[in-house]
């Protein structure tokens, strides 16, 4: 038998082969390897458990597309405020310039921003969402999405809904500077205005919603709601950590902590979304 030489091992050149032409390789996107208990599950069976994991429970994320299907009645639910479009007002540039990154997301994500509105029913009560998408430049905060929401508050006073903002952030938009800031200002002055005419806002935190949407519309809902194992905060736990010196405790900025230092409401499961939601609007209103 001859034997093949290849660096410091001996390959048997007999047994047994197939050849390349009958090989069959596993197409991309198949199999899903669950970031919490290291499990290989199907893309398939993912989705129909709402893309939670059944071996751990943890909560992949998702954009706004799959919030549509999982909480409106039937997946059945009209977009607002479409088309909006962010804009280079400082002519921005790093490694990049802002156009060019606005383009790359776009093809990316299939968005025009971080955020789509779109609204119908939860159980049967009139809800707008507000539904922000973190393949889009990270889920950042920028003008488009101050406007979205703006525009949200406007159509759940003139339609008398109830509005729900889910949030999927890095924080503020860096490309966009102060004007990225003043969207805090702005979302919270028009959310005062829902208040004021005793309209329901639910907030749904995600994994991850941090910066400057933690420290504006996300925190301000009449009642917060959190997916399970959420990290959420203002600034990371690196930066905190390295700031102050010191260990942090365990599970610190996660919803578990959050929930029991009395930061948010509720903590609830993907498949209970639905139904908790349309129960709470159906009380507020």
């Amino acid at each position: 038998m001859e034997n093949i030489k290849v660096g410091w091992f001996i390959r048997d050149k007999e047994g047994i082969t197939t050849s390349t032409q009958e090989k069959k390789e596993i197409p991309e996107g198949i199999w899903y390897k669950c970031p919490g208990c290291k499990a290989a599950l199907t893309l398939k069976e993912l989705r129909e458990n709402l893309y939670v994991c059944r071996h751990c429970s943890h909560h992949a994320r998702i954009g706004s597309h799959e919030y549509f299907s999982i909480l409106f009645d039937d997946g059945k639910c009209k977009e607002l405020s479409g088309g909006l479009q962010p804009v280079d007002m400082l002519t921005f540039q790093d490694m990049k310039t802002y156009p060019e990154r606005i383009e790359e997301s776009r093809k990316k994500s299939g968005l025009d921003d971080a955020m789509r509105v779109a609204h119908g029913k939860i159980d049967g009560k009139n809800v707008v969402v507000a539904c922000m998408d973190f393949d889009f430049i990270g889920g950042s905060m920028g003008s488009v999405v101050g406007e979205k929401i703006a525009r949200s508050v406007d159509f759940c006073i003139k339609k008398k809904h109830s509005l729900l903002i889910i949030s999927k952030s890095g924080g503020a938009r860096m490309m966009e500077g102060a004007f990225s800031l003043m969207q805090m200002a702005k979302t919270t002055a028009k959310l005062t205005q829902l208040s004021a005419a005793k309209l329901p806002f639910i907030s749904l935190l995600t994994d991850p919603t941090t910066g400057g949407v933690t420290a504006s519309f996300a925190m301000l809902g009449d009642i917060i709601l959190a997916e399970p194992d959420a990290l959420i905060g203002f600034a990371g736990p690196r930066v905190i950590k390295e700031t102050i010196k010191r260990d942090l405790p365990e599970g610190f900025q996660r919803s578990e902590f959050l929930l029991e230092h009395g930061f948010i409401d509720k903590i609830v499961a993907r498949k209970a979304l639905r139904q908790t939601i349309g129960d709470l609007m159906g009380m507020m209103r």
